[in-house]
């Protein structure tokens, strides 16, 4: 197999390509050369995807069996459709790496592959889209939805889309795992979004990049929901991360709705809680048949806290900084809680 893939120096990316070299396949990457090294063995290119001319420059260098796209979900569908269309002739097949938020029913339903998509043109700019109230659906999804039209539009029954909900593993940039483990590390009394064994659905990022490189070279078409079949109750993912950190940490489990009178935001404050009921209720069963295989989400609590302590660095981006609940305002609850029990 010959391989183009839009991005491939960090997180998935970049595991994208380590599982593609370890098949033996020949590797193209095409990025700005900005976010992180060019992985050993690949065949490098630098350009800007959102420039007709790079893009062109890009295209004489083909063609490939596949286009792996994990750059464009900061890219608006125009900028999307401007990709495709310079490598739709150089190219046999687009696997894209989407979101779970195209849904116009997530996070409040249950979603399948057949749930209803948002709808975005393909020639939309970064203004398009907005935000709900409870925020969903999400400007973000919107773009996104607009890309895989862009997409389909280029490549029709030889585009995938994989649509993720969240990706954790070593190399993490968001700092949603990182976080948690970061706060397990501190020991004490950790506040903890209760019920212990409501179930969440990360997937690890080795585990999304393996079938990502599959799906290259697959002849199947249409949408994945990539999820973690079988998820972890959040009780097991938080005494996970205090067992690998191996501190003293307590769980207090506190009720959804006294963390939001504490003004507690979901999603973020406390990453990965959110309650609502579609949130973790993404049905991968298509991925799974297709080849998805996930590994226990214990494994890769142990070895994102193993990249950590050896000194693992994730690309600089403004969403870590997002994630996490100060240390004084944790406090100020606690005590808060304490007083009134």
């Amino acid at each position: 197999m010959r391989i183009l893939v839009m991005g491939g120096t960090w997180f998935l990316g970049k595991s994208i390509v380590e599982e593609a070299l370890r098949r033996g396949w020949d590797v193209t990457t095409f990025n700005r050369g900005r976010s992180g090294q060019d992985v050993s063995g690949v065949r490098a290119l630098h350009g800007d995807r959102t420039e007709g001319e790079d893009l062109n420059r890009l295209a004489a260098q083909g063609s490939w069996d596949a286009v792996i796209d994990t750059s464009s979900s900061e890219l608006p569908p125009r900028d999307v459709r401007l990709a495709a269309q310079a490598l739709r002739d150089v190219a046999s097949r687009w696997v894209h790496v989407s979101t779970v938020s195209v849904y116009a029913g997530w996070p409040h339903q249950t979603l399948t592959e057949a749930s209803e998509v948002l709808e975005c043109p393909s020639d939309a700019d970064a203004s398009f889209g907005y935000t709900g109230a409870d925020g969903s659906p999400t400007k973000y999804g919107f773009q996104k939805a607009g890309g895989e039209r862009a997409v389909t539009e280029a490549f029709g029954e030889r585009a995938v889309f994989l649509r993720p909900g969240v990706i954790l593993g070593p190399g993490e940039y968001v700092g949603r795992l990182p976080w948690w483990l970061s706060r397990a590390g501190r020991g004490g009394s950790v506040l903890a979004p209760a019920p212990a064994d409501r179930r969440i659905q990360p997937v690890d990022v080795r585990d999304v990049a393996a079938f990502a490189v599959d799906q290259a070279a697959e002849s199947s078409a249409g949408a994945f929901n990539v999820a973690h079949p079988e998820g972890i109750s959040f009780g097991d993912f938080l005494l996970a991360c205090l067992a690998v950190t191996e501190t003293d940490g307590r769980p207090v489990w506190v009720e959804p709705d006294v963390l939001v009178e504490h003004g507690v935001r979901q999603w973020t404050e406390l990453p990965l809680w959110r309650t609502h009921t579609g949130v973790w209720s993404v049905d991968a069963g298509r991925a799974v048949a297709a080849g998805l295989r996930c590994r226990p989400l214990i494994e890769t609590i142990a070895d994102t806290w193993a990249w950590l302590q050896a000194d693992g660095r994730p690309v600089d981006h403004p969403r870590w900084a997002e994630h996490g609940l100060v240390a004084g305002k944790e406090a100020r609850i606690l005590a808060a809680l304490a007083s009134d029990s």
